[in-house]
């Protein structure tokens, strides 16, 4: 079963739109309803804890208390929304700082290539080629909360700065480089008090996704990711100001990935006949094809493999709204052939991948519910 984005609803794009609304700022949509939320807010926070699924929260609760209370209504209130398509870290995180669908953003995907070349870019290694700003040209949102008089940080990680993906998210922003929970949690809350408001502080924690792709969702190390997830939560609730609010959310979801249900499309050569190059990720591939190539490969796909992957031509994709409206100039990033995988299924390619991807034991990218839906969890001061 799949869960498709809820667009119209609202997803992880409306996040940064809404509190913004809420903070006063003009000319943005609240899909999610969050100024009837929060009323009389001078001061947001934003925390997004990557890999933090809706569906990893009731395993959360028994390492830490914090989400046990949220999840028992005891604290806070618990909801939830959906990430775009691909449920992807670097799709994700563009269509958080930009309030912009995937279509409309540019960034479809973990692997892309680069049209018109034979250049297949990481989103999370890539810097300044393509263009940071041609190749996502949806200007981040903070230049709107600085024009409207707020003060914006983003905390992250000191080793993301200069990168492609920061600059098209945190242009706008001061950026404030922390290392761990504790300084994440301190460079939050000192940005959070910083003057009189109204202020907008988004933070990033990237480990509880680190440790379910190093070693699965029922390992220690994934256990421990998520007990530091809660102390993270716990120091900061108890440190907002009396005017202040916090929003926490997610990029997706994860789930394992037994290794019986993993194929390799490098593995036959039927299954990748015509295929110039690999793009997406194991959840999610784009195979770019050979003019006249794609229709074969799709039908190849379908009879082979119906009950794991859901294969298709660009255009069928791009019909299916799972990426919103997509730009002209972005379609060509889309593969000639898209293979979304069903359940427990990924697809892995021997030639091609990089090495740390098929030891990986939990992944994301595709539309099953566990992947698609993050939370959002309001605190108030």
């Amino acid at each position: 079963m799949f869960q498709a984005p809820r667009y119209d609803e609202g997803t992880i794009a409306d996040v940064l739109p809404g509190a913004l609304t809420a903070l006063g700022v003009p000319g943005l949509s609240d899909r999610l309803g969050l100024t009837a939320r929060l009323p009389d807010v001078r001061r947001v926070a934003v925390l997004l804890v990557d890999g933090m699924g809706w569906g990893q929260l009731p395993a959360m609760a028994r390492f830490g208390p914090t989400v046990a209370d949220t999840l028992a209504g005891r604290l806070g209130t618990a909801g939830y929304t959906t990430c775009g398509f691909p449920s992807t870290t670097p799709t994700s995180l563009v269509s958080l700082n930009t309030g912009a669908a995937p279509g409309a953003h540019g960034v479809l995907g973990f692997y892309s290539l680069v049209p018109g070349t034979d250049t297949v870019i990481s989103h999370i290694q890539w810097r300044d080629d393509p263009e940071p700003a041609r190749w996502s040209p949806v200007p981040s949102v903070y230049a709107a909360a600085a024009a409207a008089g707020l003060n914006t940080v983003v905390v992250s990680r000191p080793e993301y700065v200069g990168s492609g993906l920061t600059t098209v998210t945190s242009t706008g922003a001061r950026y404030l480089p922390a290392v761990g929970v504790d300084e994440l949690a301190a460079g939050m809350l000192a940005a959070l008090k910083d003057g009189p408001g109204p202020s907008l502080v988004y933070g990033y924690h990237p480990e509880l996704d680190k440790a379910g792709h190093n070693h699965g969702l029922t390992s220690p190390q994934w256990e421990h990711a998520a007990a530091e997830v809660d102390r993270l939560l716990t120091v900061l609730v108890e440190g907002l100001p009396d005017d202040a609010a916090l929003l926490v959310t997610a990029d997706h979801g994860q789930r394992d990935i037994p290794l019986h249900r993993r194929i390799d499309l490098h593995g036959d050569p039927e299954l990748c006949e015509g295929v110039r190059h690999v793009a997406g990720e194991p959840r999610v591939r784009y195979l770019h094809t050979a003019p006249g190539a794609a229709d074969d490969l799709v039908a190849v796909w379908r009879a082979r493999f119906d009950h794991a992957i859901w294969a298709g031509t660009r255009e069928e994709a791009i019909a299916t709204g799972w990426y919103g409206p997509v730009v002209a100039d972005h379609a060509a990033r889309i593969g000639d052939v898209v293979l979304v995988c069903r359940d427990d299924w990924a697809l892995l390619a021997s030639r091609t991948d990089a090495p740390t991807i098929a030891p990986m034991i939990a992944m994301h990218g595709s539309l099953t519910p566990v992947e698609m839906q993050i939370p959002l969890l309001v605190y108030r001061g």
